[in-house]
């Protein structure tokens, strides 16, 4: 099966359809593979190309349906219908985390499976990458998925490598399984199909037309945001409430192992086990979270909100936020508190 493009054919592309993608993700894509190449033609050098990328919509029957939000489609194609694809792209999966998938995606899990086999790309966008777990795709390889899914993708399927941290992942034969991380980055999966079926120079003129920005940080500004949900253990539970509370004082793990009346092994493995982190990587993400919010919302000098979040070495602070989050604490205020005052400014104006 075919996976450049040449001048004188396409390469076909199905992008899945089911009731739980959303149609930002879906149509997004579709432009995006039309767009390659025609669109630089038509807009810089004045003369018409078609694209050598040839989307399709499929879903299991074929027929219009619902899909999030309340939108509705017509599918180009059933699975049995359409051409066979040289790309499957999997759009993100809209459930929760935890919801149960065992029997639920029957269908589009052994149509994904059949591609796959047949030598296709198999490509997904977002929580996607939960049914290329449940094809049996993903055993013993490594994965990104939303940050919010890489815990119920870890617990799932134990032997997944899960890099949350990172915005692009491709694994298997061929590095023929390719996984975007959460929110916009289906964009990066679009220039990175692109720039692998067409060429570099393809997907490079594709990001100038869209205004794509790379999403070189990858998830890691978001992705322990996860970290704070609540365990199921009770004793767990109490100390994690106590540290949202109280994560500024000097020895918050100390105060904790006192809270949970257990021996401090008894408690470091029991925290560990609810919640994925050791007692003090759980403070240091919570400190952190409210670290960003102060960078974005507030101008205090980087000393100042480090020692107002618990750290009385500013540089052991800037050094821990480079490592969590992949920027520095200025870079972080220049990107994301720039967003918050351009949308503060906008209501205002409202």
């Amino acid at each position: 099966m075919a996976t450049n493009a040449r001048a004188d054919s396409t390469v076909p592309i199905a992008i899945l359809a089911l009731p739980e993608v959303t149609a930002s993700v879906l149509f997004g894509l579709y432009d995006l593979f039309q767009s390659a190449v025609r669109d630089w033609s038509a807009i810089v050098d004045g003369r018409v190309a078609a694209s050598p990328l040839q989307p399709a919509i499929v879903s299991a029957d074929g027929r219009p349906l619902s899909i999030a939000n309340g939108v509705r489609i017509v599918p180009d194609a059933s699975f049995a219908g359409g051409a066979e694809p040289a790309v499957l792209c999997i759009p993100e999966v809209f459930v929760a985390p935890t919801a149960a998938l065992e029997g639920r995606f029957t269908e589009e899990i052994a149509f994904i499976g059949r591609c796959h086999a047949a030598g296709a790309i198999v490509a997904t966008a977002c929580s996607g990458a939960l049914l290329l777990a449940e094809a049996g795709l993903l055993d013993g390889e490594h994965a990104t998925t939303h940050w919010a899914y890489c815990d119920a993708l870890a617990a799932r399927h134990p032997s997944v490598q899960v890099h949350p941290q990172r915005s692009l992942v491709t694994a298997g034969e061929g590095h023929r399984l390719v996984m975007a991380g959460g929110g916009t980055s289906w964009q990066d999966l679009g220039l990175y199909l692109v720039a692998r079926l067409v060429g570099l120079d393809a997907a490079m003129k594709l990001a100038r037309i869209y205004l794509i920005d790379w999403h070189q940080s990858g998830q890691q500004p978001f992705a322990r945001l996860s970290a704070s949900r609540q365990s199921e253990d009770a004793v767990v539970t109490r100390c994690q409430i106590w540290v949202a509370k109280n994560y500024r004082q000097p020895a918050p793990v100390a105060a904790m192992t006192r809270l949970s009346g257990l021996s401090e092994r008894s408690f470091v493995r029991r925290f560990q086990q609810a919640t994925g982190l050791s007692p003090l990587q759980y403070v240091h993400s919570v400190r952190l979270e409210e670290a960003k919010q102060m960078l974005e919302a507030s101008d205090l000098p980087v000393e100042a909100i480090a020692e107002e979040v618990g750290y009385e070495d500013a540089g052991f602070f800037a050094r821990l936020f480079k490592r969590s989050v992949s920027l520095t604490p200025a870079a972080y205020r220049k990107r994301f508190g720039a967003l918050r005052a351009a949308l503060r400014e906008a209501h205002r104006a409202d």
